[in-house]
């Protein structure tokens, strides 16, 4: 949703599923608007189907809630974490940093509206250089890490 052109060909979409929905939406004309879930490649974060080094950015835009049922708009939309979300997480974090060139660059998307940002950064021992918060409520922050260049 913050794609200002998803098919930039300087981009590569992932994600696990491939679906569509009509959701309810009062502001859209007609009440209701698509969802299009449509990745370039299927894929799990925990384990990306590309070689160590491949990439200069990555964003990390994992879901964020635990609490919500399967079929909300909120999971339809966002996805929803499972019971192991810390693992899956640490996971995640790992292989981005994996499919990263030496000092490349990992934007980190997270919603703190369940899961504090605290509890997310403990799950990974890289630091961010800065980020902000942004939203109605503040509760949305982007991160930007730096990968380390290879030790000599």
């Amino acid at each position: 949703m913050f794609w200002f052109n998803r098919h930039d060909e300087r981009a590569v979409f992932g994600d696990q599923r491939r679906e569509t929905h009509t959701l309810k939406d009062k502001s859209s004309k007609g009440g209701s608007r698509e969802l299009i879930i449509d990745p370039d490649v299927l894929m799990d974060f925990r384990d990306m189907p590309f070689p160590a080094g491949t990439f200069s950015l990555v964003v990390f835009d994992p879901p964020h809630l635990i609490d919500c049922g399967p079929k909300s708009w909120l999971a339809l939309k966002y996805g929803k974490l499972r019971n192991d979300w810390r693992d899956d997480l640490r996971a995640g974090f790992a292989e981005c940093f994996r499919v990263l060139k030496p000092e490349g660059t990992l934007i980190f998307k997270w919603n703190e509206d369940q899961i504090r940002v605290s509890e997310i950064l403990n799950l990974t021992d890289a630091k961010p250089l800065f980020g902000n918060r942004c939203g109605r409520t503040a509760k949305s922050h982007w991160l930007v890490f730096m990968k380390d260049r290879p030790e000599s």
